[in-house]
């Protein structure tokens, strides 16, 4: 006989009828129905079958409980919990939710993307979420993928990536100024084992387009890392107006470039803090940059190259 047992899974709901145990849920929900979420999902969103019946629902109902903490569709239950019902005028089971979820095709994600990308302008309407009027300097938009780890064999579109970690791999372009917090302008989802650069182009080209709606008439940047080195990337942010600040790949044309500079052209700069180097076992306080002029793609015709300067 076992006297003591260890429950394999425990459950807390919250059951106080005249309460919510997320205060700032309110507000921020609020919010989203002045932006106009809803009807953005009723008029967007097209899911088949009585699965994708009221769209603009379930999705303020999914945002609400992303929001609340769910990270899961089992998690969806939050909505049910203390004075929820009394706050939500249809709380959907999880099931209901996970149902209109799984219905999605790769079709549906894109008119998502729509729904996000205007949802996003509405807020900016009720709020300036990159910068008050008369600001200036330039609008940074980063364009970075990350890996989220996830576990088990069984979960669709998991793999192992230049991390070594099994996940899946998130694509982001997020937008910034020297004053404001980050905002995400686009974002995708890939299979773990994805290439950095699968579908950077289309990415840009949208992230753009949807700051466009949230902040126009600033200068962007765009920043990309080596991954995105590329001459599609680069194209597609400078067709959308914005200036480009690269990585570049060492390869001949680069090598090249970096021999012909001369010695009188180094600068040396101080860092704000030293770098310890293990290979010499000293401390770095100095380095040396210069510039050049460079062509990049110039292997490709002509009207295609791309002129600018090398900073090293």
């Amino acid at each position: 006989m076992q006297v003591s047992h260890s429950p394999r899974a425990m459950s807390v709901s919250f059951d106080e009828p005249n309460l919510i145990a997320s205060a700032g849920l309110a507000p921020i929900m609020d919010l989203a129905r002045t932006a106009g979420l809803r009807e953005l999902a009723d008029s967007w969103l097209s899911v088949p079958t009585d699965k994708g019946a009221n769209a603009g629902l379930k999705i303020a109902a999914l945002v609400a409980g992303m929001a609340a903490g769910a990270d899961s569709i089992d998690d969806m239950a939050v909505l049910r919990h203390g004075g929820m019902k009394r706050l939500f005028s249809s709380c959907y089971a999880p099931s209901t939710l996970g149902s209109f979820l799984r219905a999605f095709t790769f079709g549906h994600v894109r008119q998502l993307d729509a729904v996000a990308s205007r949802f996003l302008g509405n807020l900016a309407k009720q709020a300036p979420l990159l910068r008050g009027p008369g600001a200036e300097g330039f609008v940074f938009v980063d364009i970075d993928d990350t890996i989220i780890e996830v576990h088990g064999y069984q979960k669709q579109g998991s793999g192992y990536g230049y991390s070594g970690v099994r996940g899946l791999n998130a694509l982001l372009a997020i937008a910034s100024t020297k004053d404001t917090a980050p905002v995400i302008l686009a974002q995708r989802l890939r299979k773990g084992a994805a290439n950095s650069a699968r579908g950077a182009t289309r990415l840009v080209a949208d992230s753009l387009a949807t700051l466009g709606r949230v902040h126009a008439g600033s200068p962007v940047l765009c920043r990309f890392d080596s991954a995105y080195y590329g001459h599609a990337p680069v194209s597609a942010a400078l067709a959308g107006g914005a200036e480009v600040s690269v990585t570049v790949r060492m390869n001949p044309a680069v090598k090249r470039a970096i021999a012909g500079i001369e010695e009188t052209q180094w600068r040396t700069i101080d860092y704000t803090d030293a770098v310890f180097d293990e290979t010499t076992d000293t401390w770095i306080s100095k380095a040396e940059v210069a510039e050049t002029p460079f062509t990049a793609f110039s292997s490709r015709k002509k009207n295609e190259h791309v002129c600018g300067r090398m900073v090293l």
